[in-house]
């Protein structure tokens, strides 16, 4: 497991690379700490698990008082989101967002991701970490590796099986799709923890046995089987459109690193970084990931202060000439599409040529 993501709150007045350009990003970092913005909110962060902590509770409580109802449906859809916001939950966890202490952060985090909600925290904050190092660089960020969809054409001219024959269409199969993410979630969590290098391995597969035998023990109590399975399979997908959506607008069709390239922090951050426009439902519904230019530049940072640091980050772009990307939330997911459906071209060509 790593043991933070990036970069830890106190480091962040420091230049995360050095060099003349890297110098940018150690001026921003100045002004953000003067405003005040990497201080704790520790009365947001209360507040916050709190009414999530209780939706959880009540949804369940609303789950056993139902019984054997199809009306379990829509417990199914509330609990779906509620799933997600506790993984927004974790992810300022692993952000170390809410303690300041790693115990504190890890703790807390193996409580919301591996019991909650069945996801090694370990194995996505890995994973996650890669990611904000080298975001959207095809050799290193695993959030854009050919798995499933193809995220250039570079991808595309070598692809073979599976993200192939999706590739001509994915734009149109990106939604349907991410129906299974949650089930991803899941499987690849189990895949982790069954390396050997996995640290932790026998506690966090300890967390996700008693998640799954709580969970799956209530639907198979009180639902009757079939039941019980439509209550799986939707809880499960809306569960995954939700959180792929919320990761959706950040990154796609933004520009994409390969190789050596060069690009300092600051620019790497900021380039492929695109922000989401929307006021405080979007704030909430997102989980402040839709300010990910700041929250980028600024892992650390508490979510409610990526408000604030915004215009500062915004002008500061602005004086240094760097392009900032700010789109409306229909915007950034028609963009993310229109990329995808461009990766896919080349493929679609060659099926009417060879047809």
């Amino acid at each position: 497991m790593t043991d933070s993501i990036v970069t830890d709150a106190a480091d962040q007045t420091a230049d995360p690379e050095g060099g003349a350009r890297g110098s940018d990003f150690a001026r921003l970092s100045r002004r953000i700490t003067q405003a005040g913005l990497m201080e704790r909110r520790p009365g947001y962060y209360t507040v916050r698990i709190g009414l999530v902590t209780a939706s959880f509770v009540g949804g369940w409580a609303v789950f056993f008082a139902l019984g054997d109802s199809w009306y379990q449906l829509l417990v199914a859809l509330f609990l779906a989101v509620v799933f997600a916001q506790i993984g927004l939950v974790a992810h300022d966890l692993a952000h170390r967002q809410v303690f300041r202490s790693r115990r504190s952060s890890e703790i807390a985090g193996l409580v919301a991701g591996n019991v909650a909600i069945g996801m090694s925290y370990g194995w996505w904050m890995d994973k996650h970490t890669r990611h904000h190092t080298n975001p959207n660089h095809e050799d290193h960020d695993p959030d854009v590796s050919p798995d499933v969809l193809l995220w250039s054409p570079e991808q595309a001219a070598v692809s073979k099986g599976l993200p192939r024959v999706l590739g001509r269409w994915q734009a149109f199969l990106f939604f349907p799709l991410l129906t299974l993410e949650g089930f991803n979630l899941h499987v690849a969590s189990v895949r982790a923890l069954l390396r050997p290098s996995t640290k932790h391995r026998a506690v966090e597969a300890s967390l996700l046995v008693v998640h799954a035998a709580l969970y799956l023990g209530a639907l198979f109590v009180v639902l009757s089987p079939g039941k019980a399975v439509v209550f799986f399979l939707l809880h499960q997908a809306i569960f995954g459109v939700y959180l792929g959506c919320t990761f959706a607008p950040n990154h796609k069709g933004m520009p994409m690193f390969r190789g050596d390239e060069k690009i300092d922090f600051l620019r790497r951050q900021v380039l492929t970084s695109r922000n989401v426009r929307g006021g405080y439902v979007v704030d909430t519904v997102l989980g402040g990931l839709n300010y990910q230019i700041e929250h980028h530049l600024f892992p650390s940072m508490p979510m409610p202060n990526l408000r604030r640091a915004q215009p500062i980050v915004q002008q500061y772009c602005q004086e240094l000439g760097v392009d900032y990307l700010e789109s409306g939330i229909i915007s950034s997911y028609a963009q993310a599409l229109r990329h995808l459906h461009a990766v896919g071209a080349p493929l679609r060509a060659q099926t009417a040529t060879a047809g």
